[in-house]
């Protein structure tokens, strides 16, 4: 049953304009106090990342394979096994983002997105979303565009096999392991 924030004994604190503390690439770091509207004596200075929003896709061939990718992630020193995604482009939707993200990483395509999920990375610091949408019937389609930054090796697996992936950790990036959750909860 869907939760109703109005329900709640917990209130929205009072936020205070923030003030930004550094500047990335990838994202803004921000400082902002907060009250609580209940107890006004609890109050405090926080910090944030704000970040852009994400589009991650499951892409499923005609014979039930899903496309994976392999690459470097510098947060944990390990190369890890993903779905193809990245972030959302200034006023382009999660769909967009999707299809983009695939042919670009993958150069697979396929039908039209079906967007499946959405999940918070991880709002006790970030204030973005994680997008996830589904392709099916992929086929190689081109060529990938990588940037820069991106060495990327391209497989397909089992779609099946996923489950046993995750079991064993050799999948084991959160938002991908969210993505396949919602997978499991959509008729396909």
């Amino acid at each position: 049953m869907p939760r109703n924030p109005a329900d709640s004994p917990i209130q929205p604190w009072r936020l205070f304009p923030p003030r930004q503390i550094a500047t990335t690439r990838v994202f803004d770091v921000n400082a902002r106090r907060g009250q609580s509207t209940a107890n006004p004596d609890r109050s405090g200075e926080f910090f944030s990342l704000d970040c852009p929003d994400w589009a991650n896709v499951i892409a499923i061939t005609p014979d039930q394979q899903v496309v994976l990718i392999e690459q470097f992630r510098f947060g944990i020193e390990e190369v890890t096994l993903e779905i193809p995604g990245g972030t959302i482009d200034h006023g382009e939707s999660p769909a967009a983002a999707c299809q983009r993200e695939l042919l670009e990483e993958t150069g697979y395509a396929g039908d039209e997105v079906r967007m499946i999920g959405r999940v918070s990375g991880n709002p006790a610091i970030q204030n973005n979303f994680v997008h996830t949408g589904l392709i099916l019937n992929a086929k190689p389609a081109g060529v990938p565009k990588l940037d820069q930054f991106e060495e990327i090796n391209v497989s397909v697996i089992p779609l099946d096999a996923v489950p046993g992936l995750i079991r064993t950790g050799a999948i084991h990036h959160a938002f991908v392991v969210a993505a396949f959750q919602h997978l499991s909860l959509t008729d396909v």
